[in-house]
């Protein structure tokens, strides 16, 4: 085992837990500081009860009681906004300004069509306008009436409203109408669910400001519930620690500041995931990764380049829902294990984007349901083991009436056998997922051939070979644990705040006093929301990026400071910022524009609190792990139109260096590894699973 991690913890901080509550699966894994143990967990995801299921899996580690800190990656928020069943939220704006979230910006459903439409997340009826305006300089021409503000407000409650979006024009330059209507709104409404846009988005782009903040408030009753729900359960059975919650820019935040900015909760679950992928390929050696998060409901993936994970300023969730505010950049598509596979009109085969989810789950669970999912045609084509299914909660899954089901709604229509109709089923969900990968990289000029993929979630090893073979990666490193990657992402993701102000400051002549003064402001508050977050920390480390273009441009290149600019100790000056600048836009578009003026739009300040390092090699196997302890014989597994006799093995128990020729399975209790025939695997020193072409 390794040397102990980091100096001494309190009491409180030793047991560190990561849950992470997909749609079919809740996973967790454990790890003790002191003893160095780490184990995983995996059961069934209650939607609707979730708080059932996040009790059901902590209970597996003993008593609540004892556990130190929680750190939660979830997707409620996701799902609430992909669903649209955020909470009915009333808008106050400037008047003439209410039609922005409808507005957009003028973009189509179908780039190439005349038609589609666009739903706000909110009626027009429940968009109110009160007389106020700011100008784009700061200067208020007119001050706002808290009275007006009042009566828009009665206005809303009246109508069912249950949270409250305020949105002025200018905010951005100058708060103070906001900040009065905010009070006003406050003094009326009778819950918490009140935002302003210069608390959630001080920048300028009115409708990306306007969409951010208004899906903020459509988020707030819901994540704002589920968190007391989970709070209760656990105060309920005593849990003494720290409760956190996973944002989508990979860090963490206290559940305090999750109530109030939910909408940055809305990639948590994925983007965890991302961070234990990211960690584990660094460890072994690999910076370039693709990961590939295969789930119950979706397929998430995400390029990682030089370690690092790429953030999005901004996101589109669904067509039309903009959200600003950094992110990791994850594509998602409707290809889990519980997607249910069908033909269409023109006699193909679609799989997804509707879900079994965990209730009633695959057809092969025996809970109801009869329309065939990718984990029904997994089964039936022996890859996944019936008798030992993961998760736990199963004695054994049903062949029989999966490959019945996979008989009458895909073969008998399409004249193929179930084999081969299950077969096709896996092959038409790793199209999309190849599909997916290849939007993450070739289209954004990186060559898969230089990467290697990250297959995690319950389902992503079974699709090694043809995440490999169909969109040509050099390899594939399947974590020791991938079905719960995603909760061991919780554990080692750092603390992290964003926060971004607009400046609009032309850089020749620039002020620089007052520049590091914006600079030291923005990052003293950034530090302390990070020292208040209730995690142990190595340090804080602040990090400046400048969004910037030259005059005349619409768009704009994040330029960020160097490393300790912006202290105390090493004032800001115009000649780094130029650097800066100058570096970004480069790389971004090979090419300068000597003798145009540029202009720095705005500040953006990320405080990240470094948590204690996680070894990795924790995680590998036992010296008494070896090849004949992992042996479970053969059994037949169809592959390519043929049954092939394949090795099984239990993953768990192979040996470090251990060479495992395909067709081969290999199987742990979180989930299953497929490595086809012609694939060769062998275990590095973490106990990740190496899988290339040859063998």
């Amino acid at each position: 085992m390794s040397a102990p991690m980091t100096p001494s913890r309190t009491p409180s901080s030793r047991t560190l837990v990561g849950v992470d509550v997909g749609g079919t699966f809740t996973d967790l894994a454990y790890f003790d500081e002191e003893s160095r143990s780490f184990r995983t967990a995996k059961v069934p995801s209650n939607r609707g009860d979730e708080a059932s299921g996040f009790l059901d899996g902590l209970s597996v580690f003993g008593a609540v009681s004892d556990l130190g800190a929680i750190v939660h990656g979830t997707t409620v928020g996701t799902n609430a906004l992909l669903e649209r069943k955020g909470a009915r939220i009333g808008v106050i704006t400037t008047r003439g300004f209410r039609d922005v979230l409808e507005m957009r910006r003028r973009d189509r459903l179908h780039t190439w069509g005349l038609w589609g439409d666009f739903t706000p997340i909110t009626e027009r009826r429940l968009r109110l306008e009160v007389g106020e305006r700011t100008l784009a300089d700061g200067t208020i021409r007119e001050a706002v009436d808290p009275a007006e503000v009042e009566r828009a407000v009665r206005a809303l409650l009246a109508e069912g409203a249950e949270a409250l979006a305020i949105v002025f024009i200018n905010a951005y330059a100058n708060p103070a109408n906001e900040r009065a209507a905010l009070d006003a709104a406050r003094a009326v409404w009778p819950n918490p669910h009140v935002c302003a846009s210069t608390e959630i988005l001080p920048e300028i782009r009115e409708f990306e400001r306007s969409s951010t903040t208004a899906l903020n408030a459509y988020l707030m009753p819901v994540v704002a519930s589920y968190l007391a729900k989970l709070e209760d359960a656990l105060a309920s059975a005593a849990f003494p620690g720290s409760f956190h919650i996973v944002q989508s820019n990979g860090g963490v935040m206290s559940t305090q500041t999750a109530r109030r900015l939910p909408v940055r909760t809305a990639l948590s679950g994925p983007a965890a995931g991302v961070i234990a992928a990211a960690a584990i390929a660094r460890a072994a050696g690999v910076e370039n990764i693709i990961t590939a998060d295969l789930g119950g409901t979706s397929f998430d993936v995400s390029l990682v380049a030089g370690g690092e994970a790429a953030l999005a300023a901004q996101t589109t969730i669904d067509f039309g829902l903009v959200i600003r505010t950094p992110m990791i950049e994850i594509a998602t598509i409707g290809a889990g294990g519980g997607s249910i596979a069908s033909v269409d009109a023109g006699g193909l085969i679609a799989v997804g984007p509707e879900s079994a989810g965990s209730r009633p789950g695959p057809v092969a669970y025996g809970q109801g349901n009869e329309r065939p999912t990718l984990t029904d045609a997994n089964v039936v084509l022996g890859r996944i083991n019936a008798e030992r299914p993961i998760g736990g909660k199963l004695a054994r899954l049903d062949v029989d009436a999966a490959r019945a089901a996979i008989a009458r709604e895909i073969g008998e229509p399409l004249g193929l056998s179930p084999l081969d109709a299950a077969e096709a089923i896996v092959k038409v969900a790793n199209a999309k997922m190849a599909g997916a990968i290849r939007l993450v990289s070739i289209e954004r000029g990186h060559d898969p051939a230089k990467f290697a993929a990250v297959p995690f979630g319950g389902g992503g090893a079974l699709h090694v070979g043809a995440l490999i073979r169909d969109v040509g990666l050099k390899s594939a490193l399947v974590p020791r644990y991938p079905g719960v990657t995603s909760a061991l992402g919780c554990i080692i993701a750092d603390i992290r705040h964003d926060q971004v102000l607009t400046l609009n400051l032309m850089l020749d002549g620039l002020d620089e006093a007052a520049l590091q003064e914006r600079l030291v402001a923005a990052g003293h508050e950034a530090r302390e929301v990070v020292a208040h977050a209730g995690l142990s920390t190595e340090g804080i480390a602040i990090v400046f990026e400048l969004d910037m273009h030259y005059v005349g441009q619409t768009h704009t290149v994040a330029a960020r400071l160097p490393a300790g600019i912006g202290s105390d100790a090493a004032p800001v000056t115009a000649a780094i910022v130029r650097a800066a600048f100058e570096q970004a836009y480069g790389a971004a578009f090979s090419r300068l524009l000597p003798g145009i003026p540029v202009k720095i739009v705005s500040l953006r300040t990320a405080a990240i609190g470094k948590r204690p390092s996680f070894d990795l090699k924790a995680l590998a196997p036992m010296p008494d792990a070896s090849l004949d302890k992992a042996a479970r014989g053969t059994r037949p597994v169809y592959f390519e139109g043929a049954f092939h006799d394949t090795a099984i093995y239990s993953r768990l128990d192979l040996p470090v260096g251990a060479i495992v020729p395909g067709p081969a399975i290999l199987e742990q209790p979180d989930a299953t590894t497929v490595v086809d025939p012609g694939l060769m695997a062998h275990v590095d020193a973490f106990g990740n699973l190496i899988v290339e072409r040859g063998g």
